[in-house]
């Protein structure tokens, strides 16, 4: 029996790939103003970085118990094998509400077979994730196979963040409002990465170039097999800036693939526009 993956919209997969391959969409919420919206359903990324780019504040929410009672229990009724693959539990309490929803299933469908894993990853880090769960469900996983696999994968993907503007972040508590100010004056661009599922500052260089150098010297330092691997970029809705660091990417590594996506609401309401952020493993993956 074919094993259903489940996913949530922090992995920045767009609406097609949902669709295209039957993975279940749990998503999350946003609030801007006096408006809630569901990521990617009724609001898309680019409408939340207009409203961030006119000054609107945009928060987030975990995903909607009621969406998770629903999937997990119609998947429950029809004796489906599922996997949900969750937003990083340091970013998020979504992976904790479907823990406790999916045990509140289980006692009413004891034969229901589902594991949930807390990814540790963010953006596209969780969406390569999500694709190599559905690529072995399509080859006939079962269950625990692709469960093992997929939880090795997120633990050896690598997220490199860098963001256009220290105010967003400033927004969100990430730094002070004076290392924003100060920052943005001399062009200063932080890099970042994701360790043990947290946002983690790494580096401060100034301007852009420097900080997508130091990117290809990261993925030197921390990458393995990189030209068979597929490599991934999500953007704050900055495509210039992803094809150029895609250009880099190529010239240097020749990956099997660099597949660009934009970075969704659920992140990119913190990072703001103009995020640029690079996902590769720093192992092979079987």
């Amino acid at each position: 029996m074919t094993v259903h993956i489940v996913a949530d919209s922090a992995s920045d997969l767009p609406l097609e790939f949902y669709e295209e391959h039957g993975v279940r969409l749990l998503p999350l919420g946003v609030h801007i103003e006096e408006n809630d919206y569901r990521d990617l359903v009724t609001i898309s990324p680019k409408e939340v970085y207009d409203a961030m780019r006119e000054g609107k504040i945009a928060k987030t929410t975990q995903i909607s118990p009621l969406d998770v009672k629903e999937t997990f229990t119609e998947l429950a009724k029809k004796q489906v094998p599922a996997l949900y693959v969750a937003f990083s539990s340091e970013l998020s309490g979504t992976y904790q509400t479907a823990v406790m929803i999916g045990n509140e299933v289980k006692e009413e469908y004891p034969d229901f077979e589902l594991s949930i894993v807390d990814s540790k990853c963010a953006s596209l880090g969780l969406g390569l994730a999500i694709k190599h769960a559905v690529e072995l469900a399509s080859k006939g996983n079962t269950l625990h196979e692709i469960e093992a696999s997929v939880k090795d994968f997120c633990e050896h993907t690598e997220h490199i963040f860098t963001v256009d503007n220290l105010e967003y972040l400033a927004r969100g508590g990430r730094i002070s409002k004076a290392s924003a100010f100060v920052g943005g004056l001399l062009n200063i661009k932080p890099l970042l990465h994701v360790e043990d599922g947290k946002l983690i500052p790494l580096e401060k260089l100034r301007g852009k170039k420097k900080v997508y150098r130091r990117v290809i010297e990261l993925m030197k330092e921390r990458g393995s097999d990189l030209e068979n691997q597929t490599i991934a970029i999500s953007h704050g809705d900055d495509m210039g800036s992803a094809s150029e660091i895609k250009a880099m990417i190529e010239s240097e590594f020749h990956p099997k693939e660099v597949y660009i996506n934009t970075v969704g609401c659920s992140v990119g309401a913190h990072s703001g526009p103009g995020t640029i952020a690079i996902f590769f493993l720093n192992k092979p993956i079987s």
